[in-house]
């Protein structure tokens, strides 16, 4: 007979694991080159555990990223003992590629570029390909709902193949309104991952800048799509770190909690007034100060 023994782990074991997107030190480097040893060495020394990657910070495409760029950078972080998630601003900073582009040659170079950004992800060791770009995803004239959704499913379908050789997942992001007027809500943006139908690789991503647009509260959002939720932006709506604005993080992170969102938070900033160091690091303390609070 087994006699069955029943581990209660304490709330205080579950830490969340924090990243910081690398493209709030680009203004520090410019003119110089992007220095990742002594970016991915502050970021770690600052607290974070990872470090989520814009493509343009290595180079103007990803065709122009060599061989041993790509080593380079994954030797750096991996020396600095960081994890690298993935990739996030995917098409920022690019021409000729688009989502929802009516046209079919159009649609393809965009596919092909996603497959070639698949094999740099994984090249620098990452899982993630956050997809917002809402440039590149606004309604077209002509276009209509229905076809950009048919038009985005036949562009990330032809991207699975490479996601599953490399084991990378794309996470589809919901923006806000005054954004795009394409994917402005989680239940629309799970609709075309339903679509596409490969959940393993194509599956939901959540920001709080861009939920604090939607008539849900956050907290509701993360709970109604705690099946598709594979990655997670921590921001405030003014476009700054969490903790610098009038966003309440302890609700949010105790939802994640609550649906066991075992995934990245990642902070992201757009107004980088304030300072680098200042956004890095006091938005890091905040969110283990509110975390931590949860747990007492």
């Amino acid at each position: 007979m087994y006699n069955h023994i029943l581990f209660v782990i304490p709330y205080s074991l579950f830490t969340m694991k924090y990243a910081l997107c690398n493209e709030l030190f680009e203004t520090r480097n410019a003119g110089s080159g992007f220095d990742f040893p002594r970016v991915f060495d502050y970021i770690k020394q600052t607290g974070y555990d990872g470090a989520e990657i814009a493509p343009f910070t290595m180079a103007a495409t990803v065709q122009a990223v060599d061989t041993s760029q790509r080593t380079a950078v994954r030797r750096a972080a991996e020396h600095a003992g960081l994890t690298i998630t993935g990739l996030h601003w995917l098409l920022a900073k690019t021409e000729g590629y688009y989502l929802t582009s009516p046209d079919a040659e159009v649609r393809k170079r965009t596919a092909d570029y996603f497959v070639q950004l698949v094999q740099l992800c994984a090249d620098l060791g990452g899982q993630f390909m956050v997809l917002g770009s809402p440039k590149q995803r606004n309604l077209l004239p002509s276009v209509s709902q229905e076809q950009a959704f048919d038009y985005a499913a036949e562009v990330l379908s032809r991207v699975v193949p490479a996601l599953e050789k490399y084991n990378v997942k794309i996470a589809v992001e919901p923006l806000a309104r005054k954004e795009t007027d394409f994917l402005t809500t989680a239940a629309e943006t799970v609709q075309l991952i339903e679509r596409i139908g490969v959940p393993r690789h194509i599956a939901l991503h959540l920001d709080c800048k861009a939920m604090s647009d939607e008539s849900v509260p956050i907290p509701e959002l993360i709970q109604q799509n705690k099946e598709h939720l594979i990655y997670f932006h921590a921001n405030d709506p003014n476009l700054q770190g969490p903790g610098f604005g009038t966003l309440d993080f302890a609700p949010i992170l105790q939802a994640l909690r609550d649906v066991e969102y075992n995934g990245w938070v990642s902070v992201e900033v757009f107004d980088y007034s304030l300072g680098v160091n200042v956004l890095a690091e006091k938005s890091l303390d905040y969110l283990k100060s509110v975390d931590a609070s949860a747990g007492v």
